[in-house]
């Protein structure tokens, strides 16, 4: 059987002494390093899903503008083909203007050219029918 004497008590007193003493100088230590720890890891974490929420908002806004500016791009540039393409227009229909103009010119000039000719021949007619009616009969008609 066990006898309870003196050093029953004093190894009881001990290790309760013990058991303080590494409380103290152990545990509650580790306990806060743990806990402050384990804080730290919450925080990263509430960090890192802010972080990512942030991004995603910052990816659709980018992805956003990028399509504004696709539009406005698009719009752009319609807007160029089409000015490009009335200005075609214009160039177009000032050079067919133009060349109707000159035709009209060259077509006037021929018709003054053919009624100049006209009449020098009619002028010559005389002359001309003598000189044929002397060809074919062989002598001088007066």
């Amino acid at each position: 059987m066990v006898n309870v004497d003196f050093s029953l008590f004093v190894q009881i007193a001990n290790f309760v002494l013990l058991i303080f003493i590494l409380n103290v100088v152990l545990y509650r230590p580790i306990r806060s390093i743990l806990m402050e720890r384990k804080r730290k890891i919450l925080e990263l974490e509430d960090s890192i899903k802010q972080l990512g929420h942030d991004r995603a908002q910052k990816e659709q806004t980018f992805q956003t503008k990028i399509a504004e500016a696709r539009i406005k791009g698009v719009q752009k540039k319609e807007g160029l083909k089409k000015a490009g393409q009335e200005e075609e227009k214009k160039l177009i229909n000032e050079i067919n203007r133009r060349a109707q103009a000159d035709l009209e010119a060259v077509r006037s000039q021929v018709a003054e050219e053919t009624k100049i000719a006209r009449r020098e021949l009619e002028s010559r007619t005389k002359i001309f029918s003598a000189a044929i009616a002397e060809k074919i009969l062989g002598r001088a008609v007066s």
